[in-house]
Parts: C-alpha cells; sequence; structure tokens
C-alpha cells in the first residue's frame, strides 16, 4: 500500500474549506459593493450574479505566503504579483480600467517572478511574455461555469507532481472549494480578479519550478514554445485560435465574440457540464504532453 502523504492532505483539507467558507463572504461583498456581472449580447448566463469570488483565493494564498515565506522565500515575489494581479482585476470588475494600464500591471507582475530566476535574455523575455498571456488567458476562458476553475485545478495537479509544490495543492484546493460554489449551478462568478489570478498563480509557480532547470540543460527554443504552449492548456490554446481568427477575418485580437471553444461545444450540446467535462479531458491530456515533453529534456 503506497504512503499517504500526509503534509499534502492537510493542505487539501485547509485549502478546501477556506475556498468554500469564504465563497459566501465575498458573496455578501459583491451585493454591498454593486460587484455584479450583468447578461450581455456575447454571455451566456442570464440573470445577475455576483461576482469577485477570488478575493478568498488571493487572501488564502497571501496568508500561505506569509506563514511560509521563511521557508520558500519566492513565495514573496508570487505573493507580491499576485496582490498586484487580483486588485487590477478586482478593481476592473468595479469599474472598468484601461486595457493598456491593466495590460502594463500585469507585465510588471510577471517581471516580479522572473527576473530573480535568472534566466538569460531571451528564456526571460519569453517567460515574461508567457506569464502576462497565460494571466490573460484564464480570463479570458471564464465563461462558463466551472470552466477556469477547473482548468486551473487540473494545472495544479500536474505542478505538484512536477515539483512536489504544496502551494499550488493548496491552490488547487483553495479552487475546489469555491467550485461549490461555481458549478453547476453557479452562485457566484470569479470576476477578473479571481481568473486572472489563478492564471498568474499557476504560471507562476511553473517558472519557478521548471524555467531554470530547462535552463540548466539547454532547452532548445522550439521546445520551450511547445512546453509553454502545452503547459499553458486549453486556455491559451483557446486565446491563440481566437486572436489568430479575429486577425484573419480583420479585426482586433481583442474583439470580443462567442467563438471561444466552450461557446462552441455548448452550441452544439447545450450542456454545461458537458462542455466543461470535454475540455477538462483535453486540458489534462495537453498537461499530460507538457509534462512527457519536459521530463523527456531535463533527463
Amino acid at each position: 500500500m503506497p504512503d499517504i502523504d500526509v503534509k499534502a492532505l492537510i493542505f487539501i483539507l485547509i485549502g478546501f474549506f477556506w475556498g468554500g467558507f469564504t465563497a459566501p463572504v465575498s458573496i455578501k461583498l459583491a451585493g454591498i459593493y454593486g460587484i455584479i456581472d450583468v447578461p450581455d449580447a456575447r454571455k451566456i448566463h442570464k440573470g445577475k450574479m455576483p461576482r469577485g469570488a477570488g478575493l478568498g483565493l488571493w487572501l488564502g494564498y497571501v496568508l500561505m505566503a506569509v506563514i511560509m515565506s521563511s521557508e520558500l522565500s519566492y513565495l514573496r515575489y508570487v505573493m507580491t504579483g499576485a496582490t498586484i494581479i487580483f486588485f487590477c482585476g478586482y478593481l476592473d470588475d468595479m469599474c472598468s480600467l484601461s486595457p493598456f494600464l491593466r495590460l502594463g500591471l500585469h507585465f510588471i507582475a510577471s517581471a516580479l517572478i522572473v527576473l530573480p530566476l535568472n534566466l538569460n535574455i531571451l528564456l526571460a523575455l519569453v517567460a515574461i511574455i508567457w506569464l502576462a498571456g497565460v494571466t490573460s488567458a484564464y480570463n479570458l476562458i471564464d465563461g462558463m461555469n466551472g470552466l477556469c476553475i477547473s482548468m486551473f485545478i487540473a494545472s495544479s495537479v500536474i505542478l505538484f507532481m512536477l515539483g512536489n509544490s504544496y502551494e499550488a495543492i493548496y491552490t488547487g484546493a483553495m479552487a475546489l472549494g469555491v467550485l461549490c460554489w461555481n458549478f453547476p449551478a453557479a452562485q457566484t462568478f470569479l470576476g477578473d480578479g479571481g481568473s486572472t489570478l489563478l492564471g498568474y498563480l499557476f504560471a507562476s509557480h511553473f517558472l519557478i519550478i521548471a524555467m531554470p532547470n530547462l535552463q540548466f540543460h539547454g532547452v532548445r527554443f522550439h521546445e520551450l514554445i511547445i512546453i509553454l504552449i502545452l503547459f499553458g492548456g486549453i486556455p491559451v490554446i483557446d486565446t491563440i485560435t481566437a486572436f489568430s481568427r479575429r486577425i484573419l477575418s480583420g479585426k482586433s485580437p481583442f474583439y470580443p465574440d462567442k467563438k471561444h471553444l466552450h461557446h462552441i461545444l455548448i452550441s452544439l450540446t447545450g450542456s454545461n457540464v458537458f462542455t466543461v467535462s470535454v475540455l477538462l479531458l483535453l486540458q489534462v491530456l495537453t498537461l499530460i504532453g507538457g509534462l512527457s515533453v519536459y521530463l523527456r529534456i531535463i533527463k
């Protein structure tokens, strides 16, 4: 009988109950401060919905980082960047911010993670762009109950397999707690603050674990791009597809539409649960592909 990782189990339980119990608090705050998602032509949901469930995720991560930062110094950088990312999105949920301001803050938060890794210039530049891109990609995929959160949970499990990252499994468990309030019938949405936070946390921990190893083993540029796309998963693949489609049709890549993967699947099946299940399976397969390429390079 395999040994049970008691430390991982403790992190999972604490994270799950934290996420589950803080979600109702965020719902109440959303009502007080008017953080409400109003349906429009490109959204799937029909009624008004409180958003801002990422508040509990952010606070839970900060508390964990403060407690563990003496043991894992890089958590200070992630915590600082995550705070920038979350409040940028949380404020945007209340009153729209300039997209250029948001993009600039995303790049600053990304640089906070990448620069301390002491990568060569090319790897550092690619890593900063990828981290900012994944942060936005998780926001763009957040168009259906449970979708963004399920993408993140799958990524957190792979991160734990990649480097015994207890902070990753903890954040994944927090997200699972919030998922109980978001899927299949949503009582709250993540909001931009929550979705961008999840993308940033996953991408930050991945770079911290993987990039120094890839640089040490002399990863080639095309191998790096393949790994980053695969670990970016369905959110990144969907974003690349959407941007390419819009550019080829002569529109701005940031022009919103209802042609994302989840829009196409739900239009074919009419089932939220089926759509999320299919995309989650594809996410897992994509992450496993990225893991296999990564492990082959560092052997």
